[in-house]
């Protein structure tokens, strides 16, 4: 028999001798791995029912927090049996390091907690339209890192949970987040009533595809110009239809209307005579 061989027969053997030495270990460890993970399984399907049936917003913190706790214990149930290390060590261990890696983790304790107390206090739940830092969107979940909001072109936005818990935010309604507006200048010699509902028919008409059914058009004045009565006509969008798409049907709409100004505003600055 070669040398070649014989590395070959010994590895063999000692790999033989190793899983008879350690069968049981990972027997037990494989089935406390599948328990686990039947039981986080079954546990967060639980949770999510029950937290639709009660006040609490259904988030995924809640559940990946629970989750994480399942797994912490199997985990704590194996290490004497199968790893020879005594729990109370790694706890003991854990205290000593706690300091450290609570600098090299603050942003993620952070997180954690931040995500928590939104929840608890209900400031923002799942569902909720919010505006922060100059983004609007609908808030999809908030898990233990992120809140995740998606705008209305459908874009996601992860947003850390420390900084909601940090900033101000605007929680606004559906008709709300879903307006937009077209502005117009009215001939000084139109007709205010007629004008005011023939807009509204004609951009109704236009983005009917595009609008809230319960929410129609509505026309507002704002003002005076040098060329007549400046309004704007305010639409709400469907969920799923971009903004500017509405204010281009809109505003191809209202091309063209003999009672409304076509020309632009005076430049800032500049007068009537100037302009003429």
């Amino acid at each position: 028999m070669g040398r070649s061989e014989q590395a070959i027969s010994s590895f063999s053997d000692a790999v033989i001798y190793w899983f008879r030495q350690n069968f049981g270990k990972i027997i037990l460890l494989i089935v406390v791995a599948v328990c686990a993970a039947l039981i986080s399984k079954i546990v967060a399907a639980a949770m999510r029912r029950a937290l639709e049936r009660t006040n609490l917003p259904s988030a995924s913190i809640f559940v990946n927090i629970v989750r994480a706790l399942i797994w912490i214990f199997a985990a704590a149930t194996v290490l004497q049996p199968v790893f020879g290390i005594n729990p109370s060590t790694v706890v003991a261990a854990l205290g000593v390091s706690g300091l450290a890696l609570s600098f090299g983790l603050k942003d993620t304790i952070a997180n954690i907690v931040g995500g928590f107390g939104l929840m608890v206090s209900k400031v923002v739940q799942p569902g909720d339209i919010i505006t922060i830092q100059g983004t609007t969107g609908t808030v999809r979940d908030v898990t233990w890192r992120h809140t995740i909001v998606i705008d209305r072109t459908g874009n996601q936005l992860l947003i850390p949970n420390s900084i909601l818990n940090t900033t101000a935010l605007e929680k606004i309604t559906e008709a709300g987040e879903a307006a937009t507006t077209v502005p117009f200048t009215l001939r000084g010699d139109a007709e205010i009533a007629k004008s005011s509902h023939s807009i509204a028919q004609v951009v109704a008409q236009a983005t009917r595809n595009m609008a809230m059914p319960s929410n129609p058009p509505i026309v507002q004045f704002q003002g005076f110009t040098p060329y007549g009565i400046k309004g704007q006509v305010v639409m709400f969008a469907k969920q799923g239809v971009i903004a500017a798409d509405m204010q281009d049907a809109a505003t191809r709409a209202l091309a063209g209307q003999d009672y409304l100004v076509q020309e632009a505003e005076l430049p800032s600055g500049k007068g009537v005579d100037q302009a003429n």
